[in-house]
């Protein structure tokens, strides 16, 4: 550790108010560090949790003590402390000694506080033991506050790795009453901001727990390329090793491809890489080093033990860590993979150790590649999981339960300040496996920050997409090629994220409270900008559409799928295909899509398809970096400049040079809801160019091609009322429904005459009744008396 990094763990003198048995330090106007000890210990190092301490003077802070009570005061809050007294108080009164009010509200912090109005965080995975799966306490609370207890994490030093002593109290304590982003902030510099992934890792992935080789790896690809289905991430789980020692024993983890699978690693991986696909091997290093291992005399040499013996694991123990990496992960990277998958799960290592491994596994890699963005996969340790990078929640169960599952957990690792949670897309095992489950599994997956598909061996399990029905398959496929269009939209997200603590998901029940309980609702969430109504129940047979209700927030937002305006603010009901699913994004929105010849391509695209919603002006800065120099850096403005029947698009280099990105680049501009523009005129910098511009399925479209990725394009679209205002209106999607029963058509449209009538609702009720003597048949009649119902309500 060098002595920067020393100086980053001291706090602010001026921050601190220090006794003979407590410490308790203002390291910003919402965050106090409580510490107490009998025997005056306190900590300077870095924990588990924590890295960084030095955070500048407190300016807004009124001190009062005298030699019994220490009063301290900020924006947020204020503390009151009998000094040099245990902070418990007593069973009675446990605020005596120590308490600290929330200002402007009725809200009091104590030590050992419930904080049951707590709204969860982490936890450590769905497949663990039952305390596993169970979410502890994260930061978000509608109280306003919450506390992190750092009283039992490891201490971390160069060459070793302690515990603390036992009757230390240590305590981060964020009093933040409505800012909770503020207190994310705070969270941030005190842990570290998030990592940043690399691009390929926004792709789809794969995995399954069957015995691959060499053939069987390049047909899959060979399947995935039929398919036209995209596939940036193969995993290799269980049998890529070799897995079974000098006497014939199963082994569950190992370090060394199994020649007879791979009989040429690197070139496999060589040929993997030709095909835009990267490889993350599983490995289990709880399970011990084997005497099987190829670089084993090497480990034994370095470790100093005798040969043959198995090597145990010990995650506390840092050199035995320094030598896994060494001598067993650094052969692999060596041969090309590109991550690992820690699957180490609690029965076999407790959260804290878990996540001295994730740390130094993570961070051996950013060491060994300091030019690129790194990855581990792994299960939360529970200790400021944002750092390494992807959470794997676990095996699930299949089945539409598990679909229900996903927004909370994505929700809870808000509330905690993750991102980047990965979850077995339609589950992992057990359950039914049917067609219409797998579309909403894999909807609902396009718009998560993951998309990792993982299967267990059997013969009846259909993870791959190419063993469905041709309507399942046009789904799915039309969707896991959007979410690789997307990338240049999430990889900026994905830096915001890294670069800011903008949460990639959030939940609208920070800005809605009442959506937290809400039985219809309480699934939505913000992906970037988009909202999302994850679909999670079965559909209405006989209409064969999923009954949706929504909730659309503030402002005017608009279908990304259908371009169909939905003012905001206002509850709605919509009748969802299975090839529909329920995107929404608000008046002005920006979404650079990547286009490519290439199925697999995930890397800066030449070519760009920027997607345009009228109705407001906004700008987007769109990050690219080099995928082998992450410090190579480009950032583009994507500026949108709304005027009715003038608008303006400029896309001009904020920052980078020539080389990160290709030298020319062709863009599509599609403006969503417009009309043809009559005046169409286009710069790069001072010199006009030509374009192509076209109607195409209710946007405008104007091509700019080959035009230099460095500079500045103003393009100016003018016209007289070019704007398609396309509301959206219940009647449509009746219609539609409508148009697909199979009732007589003459029938059909006496229904349309009475369900678009202007009559009341009741006299309409009526009259479908009275259709019976048409031999409308009764399921259907009770299907139009609901769909009455539902433009009641609208």
């Amino acid at each position: 550790m060098n002595q920067e990094q020393v100086n980053n763990l001291l706090m602010n003198p001026d921050n601190v108010r220090k006794g003979s048995t407590y410490r308790i330090s203002v390291l910003t106007e919402r965050l106090i560090r409580l510490e107490y000890n009998k025997n005056g210990i306190f900590n300077d190092q870095e924990t588990e949790l924590v890295k960084f301490r030095n955070f500048d003077r407190v300016e807004d802070l009124t001190v009062k003590e005298d030699n019994k009570y220490l009063e301290i005061k900020t924006k947020y809050f204020s503390l009151f402390y009998n000094k040099e007294k245990p902070f418990i108080g007593s069973k009675i009164m446990p605020s005596l000694n120590l308490k600290v009010d929330l200002n402007n509200t009725d809200k009091t912090w104590y030590f050992n506080h419930a904080e049951a109005r707590n709204y969860n965080g982490n936890f450590v995975s769905l497949d663990g033991k039952e305390e596993d799966f169970k979410p502890r306490k994260g930061l978000y609370s509608i109280d306003g506050f919450a506390s992190i207890d750092d009283s039992n994490s490891y201490i971390i030093q160069n060459t070793k790795i302690e515990n603390r002593q036992n009757d230390s109290i240590d305590i981060y304590l964020f009093m933040y009453n409505n800012d909770y982003y503020k207190a994310l902030e705070d969270y941030y510099k005190l842990t570290n901001y998030p990592s940043m992934i690399p691009r390929y890792a926004l792709g789809n992935w794969w995995s399954r727990d069957i015995t691959y080789n060499e053939e069987d790896v390049k047909e899959l690809i060979s399947n995935f390329n039929k398919a036209e289905i995209p596939i940036s991430v193969i995993m290799l789980d269980n049998d890529w090793h070799i897995n079974k020692d000098s006497n014939n024993n199963q082994l569950e983890s190992g370090y060394t491809f199994n020649k007879e699978l791979f009989p040429n690693p690197k070139q496999m991986i060589e040929e993997l890489h030709k095909n835009n696909i990267k490889l993350g091997l599983k490995i289990n290093p709880s399970k011990g080093i084997y005497p099987i291992e190829e670089h084993y005399k090497d480990f034994i040499t370095y470790y100093k033990i005798e040969d043959g013996k198995i090597i145990a694991f010990d995650p506390l123990n840092k050199n035995l860590l320094n030598g896994i990496s060494k001598f067993m992960l650094e052969p692999l990277k060596q041969e090309g993979v590109d991550f690992f998958w820690n699957d180490i799960d609690t029965k076999g290592i407790d959260a804290n150790k878990l996540m001295i491994l994730n740390d130094h596994l993570y961070n051996d890699q950013t060491i060994n590649d300091p030019n690129k963005h790194s990855i581990i996969l792994a299960r939360n340790a529970l200790k400021a999981t944002h750092r390494y990078p992807i959470t794997y929640t676990g095996k699930t169960v299949i089945g539409w339960e598990m679909l229900k599952k996903i927004p909370t957990i994505l929700s809870q690792g808000a509330n905690i300040g993750v991102s980047f949670i990965s979850n077995d897309v339609n589950g992992n095992y057990g359950g039914i496996e049917e067609s219409e489950l797998y579309i909403r599994a894999i909807e609902e997956a396009v718009f998560t920050p993951i998309v990792r598909f993982n299967a267990p061996r059997g013969r009846y399990y259909r993870k791959e997409p190419w063993r469905w029905d041709a309507k399942t398959k046009e789904v799915i496929g039309t969707y896991l090629r959007l979410r690789n269009k997307l990338i240049p939209y999430l990889y900026t997200k994905a830096y915001e994220y890294h670069s800011k603590g903008n949460l990639l998901v959030k939940p609208l029940y920070y800005n809605y409270p009442w959506i937290y309980d809400d039985s219809d609702y309480k699934y939505e969430y913000l992906f970037g900008d988009m909202l999302v109504s994850p679909i999670v129940k079965k559909k209405d047979a006989l209409i064969d559409r999923t009954i949706q209700r929504v909730f659309i927030p503030d402002g005017v937002w608009y279908d990304f799928i259908t371009g169909k305006k939905f003012p905001g603010k206002k509850e709605y009901i919509s009748f969802y295909r299975d090839e529909d699913y329920p995107i929404f994004v608000k008046r002005g929105a920006i979404i650079p899509l990547a286009i490519s010849d290439d199925l697999n391509f995930t890397d800066n695209p030449d070519k760009f398809e920027i997607q345009v919603f009228p109705g407001e002006s906004n700008t987007f800065n769109l990050y690219e970096d080099k995928s082998d120099d992450k410090n190579k850096v480009l950032i583009t403005q994507i500026d949108y400049n709304y005027l009715p029947s003038n608008y303006t698009v400029i896309i001009r280099t904020l920052k980078g040079e020539r080389g990160i990105v290709s030298d020319y680049r062709d863009y599509k501009i599609r403006f969503r809801n417009t009309k043809q523009a009559n005046d169409v005129i286009c710069y790069y910098n001072d010199t006009q160019i030509k374009t192509v511009s076209y109607l195409d399925s209710g946007s405008f479209v104007v091509e700019i091609n080959h035009v230099p990725s460095i500079g500045q394009i103003t393009l100016n679209c003018k016209g007289k009322d070019i704007e398609v205002d396309a509301l959206r209106f219940i009647n449509d999607d009746i219609d539609s429904i409508l148009l697909d029963l199979p009732i007589n058509t003459v029938l059909k449209e006496q229904i349309s005459t009475i369900m678009f009538s202007n009559n009341p609702i009741k006299k309409k009720r009526i009259a479908i009744r009275k259709l019976r003597k048409y031999n409308l048949g009764r399921e259907y009649i009770k299907l139009f008396l609901k769909l009455l119902e539902y433009i009641g309500t609208i």
